[in-house]
């Protein structure tokens, strides 16, 4: 009889060749696991290689999931089991578990010839990385599957990418999930081929059934109870769906067509490929010939009176910033999507970094100042793309939403909002006792531009790139009219009213603020947790709204006696902090590896700046 303990939280790491469905896996062992109410962080980590020799130590693709009782705010540090399907994943791999971790092999992928691809110099790889084979399931997964598999009329490749299910089953076993829930999703995955849906069913019942009935050498099976249930329907959504969703939330509410001009690229292409589906909820889609197209169509279509949005990452940017200037000068609503990438040039396409800050805040010819907005995990996309749709079309600018790959790609457990919760979108559309003395550049209370949308009579009107005179809009190079509308722009985006900065942990008395912003909130936030279990005074100050910066940054980051600012770049955003507050000197921690950060690494930084 095998016991079932509670747990309060584990960490699972799915690894294989780029083709061996770890991505699949593990997303489905996500979801099984939000829908029973637990809280789930992810970190999908693709080899950067477009198609990696198969075996090769730098095609090995990994899915890490981090499950929990309570809240979870990150992916983990380490895992507490390792599936690795072939002797290049154990390789690589293995460095991501924590010491006493159950590790799940296919012995049928460690043949001579793997482990040579793998680099291993002997047969003995366990020995040779110094692996317990006491924590080792060793099960012959790929005979295993053929064995299940061997009536199905499948042919042997169709049969053997069905070997991640086998995986995924015995996960499933260790951690007495439901499987319906994993049956269900393939069902609807694979609706238009039943035949593969079940094939894949019955692979995961057999894998669930092997750790049954063989107990895999594997002391208990573990349940991860939810401790606070919060009634409502989930899902288990990654940040670029959230964020496609969040864009069509906005939309809907404004009453408006959602237009999206797109050029794919890593890792935003996924954002493009979501809203293609949502036709029937009035979203029209253009995959353009290039980024300058992408965001220039998009400008042309909030001049037309949609929710224009253009999704990039940083080689991007680059590409879109005369057309997002042009946005700026016509003083049109944009969503600009960045979701960030290792840079510069190509750099690491598949990898996570924040280095595109300041080229938001100033990448871009002349006085151009566009609101930065920054997401800090997968579900908060949903509320920061609808915010940043919110910002352009009431404050007629475009916007830069950021992301990046970490917070992309990964998933959280999302309870499905209701519209009806969200702040009403009100475009300052020109009212019509305007009609006849209206110009183009004419301002409501708030110094907003008024939009005409083209259709209506008595405002036809036109604009372009060249500076246009305040009162008439006609074409201007007045050296006063130039400064007048440069400090009208200007201010426009300063009055832009954002929610005060929140301060968590010690806020009253903290020895340590950590400042951070965008996708490293988790890590930022568990770090604090252990410094305040260990009885330090911490605190963490993380800015969602980066410009304007909210009002009160300044009182927040003065009122303590340390302040270290946490970024993945070399210190854009200290720079920024300290261009906007007068006599501000943080300190700082600074890493890019196109990584996550690690929690453990971030105490021991900042346990040393508390005792200093």
């Amino acid at each position: 009889m095998v016991e079932i303990r509670e747990k309060e939280s584990v960490v699972v790491r799915f690894s294989g060749d780029s083709g061996d469905g770890m991505q699949l896996a593990g997303n489905i062992f996500s979801t099984v696991s939000a829908t029973v109410g637990n809280s789930i962080s992810t970190f999908p980590d693709y080899p950067a290689d477009i198609r990696a020799p198969q075996g090769s130590l730098t095609g090995v693709s990994g899915f890490q999931v981090h499950i929990g009782a309570g809240q979870v705010y990150t992916p983990g540090d380490l895992c507490d089991v390792l599936v690795a399907m072939n002797a290049a994943a154990l390789k690589t791999q293995y460095r991501y578990a924590k010491p006493d971790a159950a590790i799940i092999i296919d012995t049928d992928s460690f043949g001579p010839k793997d482990l040579e691809k793998a680099q291993f110099k002997t047969e003995d790889y366990l020995g040779e990385m110094g692996i317990d084979p006491d924590r080792v399931i060793a099960c012959p997964l790929t005979t295993m599957v053929k064995d299940c598999l061997k009536d199905s009329g499948m042919d042997a490749k169709s049969v053997s990418k069905c070997r991640n299910m086998f995986a995924l089953g015995l996960v499933c076993w260790l951690f007495d999930r439901d499987l319906n829930v994993a049956f269900n999703f393939l069902r609807e995955k694979f609706a238009k081929k039943p035949e593969v849906a079940e094939a894949n069913i019955k692979v995961i019942q057999a894998g669930y059934d092997y750790g049954h009935n063989t107990h895999s050498s594997v002391a208990n099976v573990y349940r991860i109870e939810t401790k606070h249930k919060v009634p409502g329907r989930y899902m288990d959504i990654t940040g670029n769906k959230a964020t496609a969703y969040g864009f069509i939330a906005a939309a809907e509410k404004a009453g408006l067509k959602l237009y999206l001009g797109s050029y794919p690229i890593t890792p935003a292409t996924d954002v493009l490929h979501e809203l293609s589906k949502h036709k029937s909820l009035g979203v029209i889609t253009v995959q353009c010939e290039d980024e300058i197209a992408g965001c220039a169509s998009a400008v042309g279509a909030s001049f037309a009176g949609a929710l224009a949005v253009t999704s990039t990452s940083g080689p991007g940017i680059c590409l879109k910033s005369e057309a997002m200037n042009l946005a700026v000068i016509m003083e049109l609503p944009l969503v600009v999507l960045d979701v960030q990438r290792g840079g510069p040039a190509t750099g690491l396409p598949t990898k996570s970094e924040q280095t595109d800050l300041l080229q938001a805040l100033f990448g871009r010819n002349g006085e151009s100042p566009m609101p930065v907005i920054a997401a800090s995990s997968p579900t908060d996309c949903f509320d920061a793309a609808y915010t940043a749709a919110k910002m352009a079309l009431e404050h007629m600018t475009p916007v830069i939403l950021m992301t990046d790959a970490f917070v992309a790609n990964g998933s959280g457990a999302f309870k499905l909002p209701n519209l009806a919760d969200y702040p009403a979108i009100q475009p300052p559309y020109v009212p019509e006792e305007l009609r006849g003395s209206w110009t183009p550049y004419m301002r409501n209370a708030e110094g907003v531009r008024y939009w005409a949308v083209p259709g209506r009579e008595g405002f036809e009107h036109i604009l372009g790139g060249l500076e246009k005179d305040d009162k008439t809009g006609a074409i201007s190079t007045n050296p006063e009219n130039h400064d007048l509308m440069t400090r009208k722009r200007q201010a426009k985006i300063d009055a832009i009213p954002v929610p005060d900065l929140e301060v968590l942990g010690d806020k009253d008395d903290a020895e340590l603020l950590i400042v951070g912003f965008g996708g490293t909130y988790g890590h930022l936030h568990a770090a604090m947790d252990e410094l305040r279990a260990q009885g330090k005074k911490v605190a963490l100050a993380h800015f969602r709204y980066i410009n304007p910066l909210p009002k009160n940054t300044a009182e927040v980051l003065k009122k303590y006696p340390k302040v270290v600012v946490a970024e993945q770049n070399m210190g854009q955003l200290a720079a920024w902090l300290r261009m906007k507050v007068d006599g501000f000197v943080p300190m700082q921690f600074n890493q890019v590896k196109g990584q996550p950060f690690v929690v453990n690494e971030l105490v021991e930084a900042f346990e040393c700046l508390v005792k200093s």
